[in-house]
Formats: structure tokens, sequence, C-alpha cells
């Protein structure tokens, strides 16, 4: 039984074909709509809004240079937070429950951050490697625990985003069986579980919505760390 609990984050397939491509790919067709018209409908004109106060909030600490990074981080935040909410819908997949995937997005982009700084202003990045008025004999120590923490953020990037979704997906997977089991047994039980499994579904949405915020909002705090 434990083990069909973890089956709901295996990659489906379908005639041999991964449906994961299929995932990442259809949210991308269902955010942004194409007009031809100089006043939009209310869901563009609420989708134009929406996005101009998030690339507000999240540019604000963010130095001038930095905001050419608007359009990359805009469109992580809408990818991950479409296919996180993708995966509260029944019989469909969520590709972020997958280390891998959640790695190769944090990897690279967390790289680029890195590459922007050591190349625009290289003294300043090596600079945060070791913090001002450091005694000598501790430079050696801070240098590596410094690195270390450094090379570790894309680690927590896709670790923190993979953790919380696989939490939140197994807790309504054995709240739910819970459910189910109880229902011809235990009638009052069941109902009481069941209320408890919508407050969860309910929680769960702001937990995919807040995951796919917070690892665009910490890739933006990398970003001005080297701009």
């Amino acid at each position: 039984m434990n083990l069909n609990f973890f089956d709901q984050f295996l990659s489906p397939q379908l005639m041999g074909i991964p449906l994961i491509l299929m995932a990442l790919t259809i949210p991308s067709l269902l955010i942004f709509t194409m007009t031809s018209r100089l006043i939009p409908n209310r869901t563009i004109m609420i989708q134009t809004w929406t996005i101009f106060m998030f690339t507000k909030q999240l540019l604000m600490p963010v130095n001038k240079p930095g905001h050419k990074w608007a359009t990359v981080l805009l469109s992580l935040m809408l990818f991950l937070l479409s296919l996180n909410m993708l995966g509260l819908l029944p019989y469909t997949f969520t590709p972020t429950t997958q280390l891998s995937m959640n790695l190769g997005m944090a990897v690279p982009l967390w790289l680029a951050t890195v590459l922007v700084g050591l190349r625009n202003q290289p003294t300043l990045s090596l600079g945060h490697l070791l913090p001002e008025g450091t005694p000598t004999l501790l430079i050696p120590i801070l240098i590596i625990i410094e690195t270390i923490s450094l090379f570790i953020r894309p680690l927590a990037l896709g670790v923190r985003l993979t953790a919380n979704l696989t939490a939140g997906h197994l807790l309504i997977q054995l709240i739910s069986t819970a459910v189910f089991v109880l229902l011809p047994i235990m009638t009052t039980t069941a109902s009481m579980a069941l209320v408890v499994l919508l407050l969860l579904t309910g929680l769960e949405v702001a937990v995919a919505m807040i995951q796919a915020y917070v690892f665009t909002l910490l890739l933006s705090l990398y970003l001005q760390e080297n701009v």
C-alpha cells in the first residue's frame, strides 16, 4: 500500500511516450491569449494587471541592470504556477514533483546569475566569499564555507519546491484513502476526514502558488547580488 502512494509521482506514459512533455507544453498555451482589439476583454485586462503588479513587486529591490531579467522571471513564475496548479486536477501529473526537473531549472538560472556577476563586477561578486573585517586565521575557513553555501543555493531551490509539493500530494492521497476506507465503517469519522481533506486541498492550492513565487523571488535575490 505504501508503494502505491508514490505511484502518483511516476511519469505516466502513453504508448511508450512520456506524458510529461504534454504537461510541460499545455500550460503555456493556456496563459496568453492574442487579440487584435484596441481594448481587450476583462480576462486579458486582469492578466495584464496581474503581470504588471508581479513584475513591479519582484523587481523593486533589484538594481536597474537586473530589470532585463523581467521577461525571464515572469515566464518562470507563470510556468511554475501553471505546472503546480495542473497537478491538483484529477488524473493529472505534477512535473514539479520531480527533483530532476526542478534542478534542471534551478541550476542553469542560478549559474546564469553567477556568471553575470563575474562578468560585470568580478571584484564585488568574489567579495561575497569573504566578509569585510575577517581575522586572518579565519579567512580560509570562511571562504570554504561561503563557497559551499553558494553551491548549495540551486540544490535548495530544487529540493524546496519538490519537498513541499510532494508532501502536500502525499497528505491528500493519505486522507482521501482514509475517507474511502472509513466511509462504510465509521461515517462520522469519514465526514470529519473529508472536511480536513477539503481544507488541505485549499491549503495545497495556496502552497502551489506560494512555492512558484518563492522560487522566482529567491532567484531574483540571487540576481540582485550580482548586478
